[in-house]
């Protein structure tokens, strides 16, 4: 994958410096809040492993997110083909984030999902985008009507991967953004 850039981010494949950061936003109880479990280190590894992989087959997917003044990494935004989903079409590409705690709050999340809806829109040729979270993750959820994503009440659904051990993360909130749309935003200047 070539490196997106944005006016503060680069957005880039994995590289193996990732890995102490992949760990960490993934054994964080407070980053995993609205996911029923958290990884050891051996789990990320491979879990980045396993993104990078994907980003080398398509050319795009869960990227790492770089500060470009600092070269630090802070998290991951990206879209990827989700077939997880059982009721969603195995088409289906969302899009998604994850960053550290003390990241949060700075409009990152927000400025890389920017340019990852125009990569998608643009130069994948996507025709929608869809994103989901835990209902009650409005931190989330923000951040999706921030980027022009639409609620699809209907769409709403219990995710099959939360085990029952965890009944109040398994309400999933849908969105949806379609092409046609996002174009409407960008001329319109919003």
């Amino acid at each position: 994958m070539k490196p997106l850039r944005t006016r503060r981010l680069i957005l880039r494949n994995w590289e193996d410096r990732d890995r102490e950061l992949f760990h960490e936003i993934n054994s964080d109880p407070e980053v995993m809040r609205f996911f029923p479990m958290r990884r050891d280190r051996d789990e990320s590894d491979a879990v980045m492993d396993r993104l990078k992989s994907e980003i080398d087959r398509d050319g795009y997917g869960f990227a790492a997110v770089e500060l470009a003044q600092t070269g630090e990494t802070v998290g991951f935004v990206g879209i990827r083909k989700n077939p997880s989903i059982v009721h969603l079409s195995p088409d289906a590409t969302e899009i998604g984030w994850r960053l550290k705690r003390n990241t949060w709050g700075k409009g990152y999340a927000t400025e890389a999902a920017r340019e990852w809806l125009r990569f998608g829109f643009e130069e994948v040729g996507l025709e929608e985008i869809i994103s989901f979270a835990v209902a009650s993750n409005t931190w989330s959820l923000a951040v999706m009507e921030r980027i022009g994503m639409v609620h699809d009440e209907a769409g709403d659904f219990d995710h099959d991967d939360v085990p029952e051990t965890h009944p109040h993360l398994k309400r999933h909130a849908l969105y949806r953004l379609s092409r046609t749309d996002w174009k409407k935003t960008r001329e319109a200047g919003t």
